[in-house]
């Protein structure tokens, strides 16, 4: 399991002194913070945090309150260069900036940080279990994120669009601005929670307000106006949750910094896409990634002097690019660098690293083995074992047409092509849409092979999970169910009675080891297209040549002997590179110079899966990192990305909104074109909905739950198969009080709260929505049970939609 520790760095009085004389008259001291009050930020202090994984690998975080001082800033990065050091410089390090927190560093405090006022000034004192004199008003924000600052207790601190916490300790009253949204008001139920249980222990009370209808809840807000006076008839509009950016415009570039007589040198190495060899153990480097972080890499060589001051240098480098003093600094070791750190290269290859995946010796996929276990699904990319039924279409007229089974395997550069692949899993029926778009088809041919997709979606209740695949980027499984007999030609049309124009000589190269992973692609048919670690097959009006490079093996040629015999029914000669006739050249227009370079195992380079939020509210492509994630941080209400380099799967949640479907695929192509590593701009991209995740997907995931979406555990099924949405009618929550909790004895009010104002917590019927049509142009007496008029827009479920 994962540990998490926290310790807290501020002044401290030396007994005999009033710490009003002076700060010499205080030291700084570490203290270590109680798990009850971990997501509790004193903004007068500074705190280190050192996560530990499962895996034995830490992160050492340090966090700069906003109102700290430059000793308590300098204390905390000297204290980390020694907790580094103590841990053998493994640890990558961060800088955490008040307001400006890493997608890591959130992680670890699921729901939300709390910012306190005081610390230098106050003291710091520790959250005690079941204190109740506490008295503070929170400003929560943020509906993915989220953080709870202490705000003066007054109306004036309220606004229109946000979330507010009044805490005095046995009781906790949130009030829900009227322009805030189901996902905000239930962020901050979980935060009012999570202060309950561990700062009270379970013992304070929690009452719900909502803004614009305080009518409905007197007693509550009977309460609020004891504590913060009359309410106000206006209050202040609402405020953006979105940061300004603040990232700089630059490409991302990597520097060589040092010390040259007392003076920072900064020097460029090189800008992206960067490579791997640039970095050098007897040096330290600086990556700039585009302004927005700053990371920096100790070589395992370096001098003690460099590695120890890295931070400093850093922090020195923003200072000298007049970057914001928020900026995010990481500072990592040779060998122990972060994976967003090697994203931003074009390879990476750790040290010892197994080159590629693991292969299967027989060229077989054990296929329950792959169902029993998701995580070997996801490493081969492979669903199965490829042994499923074969549907394919092609678009003629902008509409399907069935192609003829004998042709299967056969995709023209001038066709677009659709092709599902239904297999078992688990004893339930499954489907994949590959959307195959030839390199040389019409924009309407393409477009509407995407209309298409959409309608056999809907055919199957929108099982399918729908696979994009452009011409020579075939993933995988789309090679195994052709069973090496995939054949792609450079352009034409396979359309029945269209006579595509005829060639002198066609030259096709045949790659794969096995009926599992061997496709031939028609290229120039020209000496220069020939390379020495492959097989190629020349195909001209009477006589066939297979041309075995001297860089291929047995298994390669076998496989190019069967396709050969796919390709062409004439008479085959096998020519062995350098031995080739006069005929052969004259035929590729003349002899010439090829890629002839020693072979070379060429397998993808591992990196680790990434997943982000995809939002679209600024008014341009804006992805969030979810870091250490799990399947609970897929969002029902969002679009999510999942990049695991081959190929991007974009998760569609059930209640994302339609416009952010629409927009997932341009998104997806956006965040690879953008790509700081200089990405193949067509990698393959899978549309994966709630629901009907295939183990391609699910194995990226730890401790993936198939039934966290279903309903009553087992979902239910259409004609036909697929799992279906659950019915309309299906509280969202399966009780009110998960969230609304009543009182435990409804005639003995607890903490001082009246039964009346107790019981007002979960009268409201929130936490239920039903089907637009149970709501739209209802009158009360229509509408279902607990249903309030006036908030009917709260109660809607949102059906996905695509």
């Amino acid at each position: 399991m994962s540990v998490l520790y926290l310790i807290n760095i501020s002044y401290k009085q030396i007994p005999g002194y009033n710490r009003g004389i002076t700060k010499k008259l205080f030291k700084m001291q570490m203290d270590p913070v109680p798990p009850q009050a971990f997501g509790n930020f004193f903004e007068g202090d500074c705190y280190i945090v050192l996560y530990v994984s499962s895996r034995q690998s830490a992160d050492i975080h340090y966090w700069v309150g906003r109102t700290s001082s430059q000793d308590e800033q300098g204390a905390a990065a000297i204290y980390v260069t020694q907790l580094d050091e103590y841990l053998g410089g493994s640890p990558v390090q961060y800088r955490e900036v008040q307001g400006y927190e890493s997608p890591r560093f959130r992680s670890y405090f699921k729901n939300g940080l709390i910012y306190k006022k005081g610390g230098v000034a106050s003291g710091f004192n520790h959250v005690e279990t079941n204190a109740y004199n506490v008295l503070r008003l929170l400003h929560v924000k943020g509906r993915k994120d989220v953080t709870a600052t202490e705000v003066e207790v007054s109306w004036s601190s309220f606004n229109k669009g946000d979330i507010f916490l009044l805490d005095i300790g046995k009781a906790i009253v949130q009030w829900n601005g009227p322009q805030s949204n189901r996902r905000e008001k239930l962020k901050a139920v979980l935060l009012a929670q999570d202060i309950r249980d561990r700062e009270r222990g379970g013992r304070a009370q929690i009452g719900v307000v909502e803004g614009g209808d305080e009518r409905s809840s007197p007693e509550l807000m009977k309460f609020l106006t004891t504590v913060l006076g009359p309410k106000p008839a206006q209050l202040k509009e609402a405020t953006s949750d979105d940061v300004p950016d603040s990232a700089q415009k630059n490409s991302v570039r990597l520097y060589h910094v040092y010390d040259n007589s007392g003076n920072l040198v900064i020097q460029e190495v090189a800008k992206q896409p960067l490579t791997q060899d640039l970095l050098k153990s007897s040096d330290c480097f600086i990556l700039d990634n585009k302004g927005s972080s700053v990371m920096v890499w100790k070589g395992k060589k370096a001098s003690k002097e460099e590695r120890q001051g890295a931070m400093n240098r850093a922090l020195s480098y923003i200072k000298a690019k007049k970057y914001p003093a928020s900026t995010t600094v990481e500072v990592m070791a040779e060998g122990a660098e972060s994976a967003i750190f090697k994203h931003l290269f074009k390879s990476w290859t750790d040290r010892d690293q197994t080159q590629g995946l693991a292969k299967v010796d027989d060229g077989k996929f054990d296929v329950m083995e792959l169902h029993a276990r998701p995580e070997l699904a996801a490493q081969y990319r492979m669903v199965d074992d490829a042994s499923g039924d074969v549907k394919v279409w092609c678009i003629e007229n902008l509409e399907l047409a069935e192609i003829d089974p004998k042709t299967y395997g056969q995709f023209y550069g001038g066709d677009c092509y659709l092709v599902l692949y239904s297999y078992k899993r688990a004893g339930q029926q499954q489907y994949i849409l590959y959307m195959w778009q030839g390199r040389h088809a019409t924009s309407d041919e393409i477009a509407a092979s995407a209309f298409q997709a959409v309608n056999i979606d809907n055919k199957y209740n929108g099982a399918p999970v729908q696979v994009r695949v452009v011409m020579g980027k075939e993933p995988r499984h789309f090679l195994a169910i052709f069973k090496g007999k995939l054949i792609i030609f450079e352009g034409g049309t396979g359309r029945p009675g269209v006579v595509n124009p005829a060639k002198d000589a066609r030259l096709f190269q045949v790659r794969g080891t096995n009926e599992l992973n061997t496709k031939a692609t028609e290229v120039v048919a020209r000496a220069a297209s020939l390379s020495s670690n492959d097989v190629f097959l020349l195909k001209t009006d009477n006589i066939s040549y297979l041309w075995y490079g001297k860089g291929c093996n047995g298994d390669e040629r076998e496989m190019g002997k069967a396709m050969s015999d796919v390709l062409s029914r004439h008479e085959k000669r096998v020519v062995m590179e350098g031995q080739e006739p006069a005929e052969f050249w004259i035929a590729l227009g003349g002899k010439g110079s090829y890629a002839s370079d020693r072979r070379f195992e060429r397998e993808e380079p591992l990196h680790s899966p990434r997943l982000f939020e995809c939002s679209n509210q600024t008014g341009r492509f804006k992805i969030t990192e979810v870091d250490d994630f799990a399947q609970c941080d897929l969002d029902e209400d969002d679009v999510m990305l999942l990049d695991t380099w081959e190929e991007l799967f974009l998760w569609i949640g059930n209640s994302s909104y339609e416009y952010e479907t629409k927009e997932a695929l341009n998104s997806a192509r956006d965040y690879l074109r953008t790509h700081p590593a200089g990405r193949d701009p067509d990698t393959p991209i899978i549309f994966v909905k709630q629901g009907y995740e295939p183990p391609t997907f699910t194995g990226w995931f730890n401790a993936w739950d198939p039934h966290k979406w279903s309903v009553s555990g087992g979902g239910y099924r259409a004609p036909g198969g697929p799992l279906t949405s659950p019915p309309p009618n299906k509280a969202y929550f399966q009780d009110e009080t998960d969230f609304f909790p009543r009182p435990s004895s409804p005639t003995r009010p607890q903490s001082g709260m009246s039964s009346s104002s107790a019981s007002s917590l979960s009268s409201s019927g929130a936490g239920k929505f039903f089907d637009p049509e149970l709501l739209v142009n209802k009158t009360p007496d229509e509408l279902p049970e607990g249903v309030d008029p006036t908030q009917k827009e709260v109660c809607v479920q949102i059906n996905y939609k695509w």
